[in-house]
């Protein structure tokens, strides 16, 4: 004989509370950028020579300039070598300074609640 039975339903309903507003705001400054910029020439000599020589010269280097010779074989009674001219290359290097405007942009997200009263508050 049963006096009493309990039972237990259980379901889901939607509870409306409050809202949440997320935005981002974008801020823009403008920050100059400076650097040097490295840059190389090159400059080249033709150097006259005109000297008798056994063999051909090697290429050399005499500080910061790279020679090349260069040799004609010339028909006499009998042959021989001479250096006709040297080629001189000398490397310049510099740096210029170099200046820029440059566009930088920073986000933050603001947080907006709203109640269901209608009140906002900032998160």
């Amino acid at each position: 004989m049963l006096l009493h039975d309990e039972a237990v339903v259980v379901g889901r309903h939607r509870v409306d509370g409050d809202t949440v507003r997320v935005e981002t705001v974008t801020h823009e400054r403008e920050q100059r950028v400076e650097l040097d910029l490295a840059h190389e020439r090159v400059e080249i000599e033709h150097v006259p020579v005109g000297r008798v020589v056994e063999s051909v010269p090697e290429i050399r280097r005499d500080a910061d300039v790279t020679i090349i010779p260069v040799v004609e074989e010339v028909l006499v009674v009998e042959r021989r070598l001479v250096l006709k001219e040297e080629i001189h290359i000398r490397r310049i290097r510099g740096s210029v300074r170099h200046q820029e405007t440059v566009m930088l942009r920073r986000q933050e997200a603001v947080v907006t609640r709203v109640s269901k009263a209608g009140e906002t508050e900032n998160d």
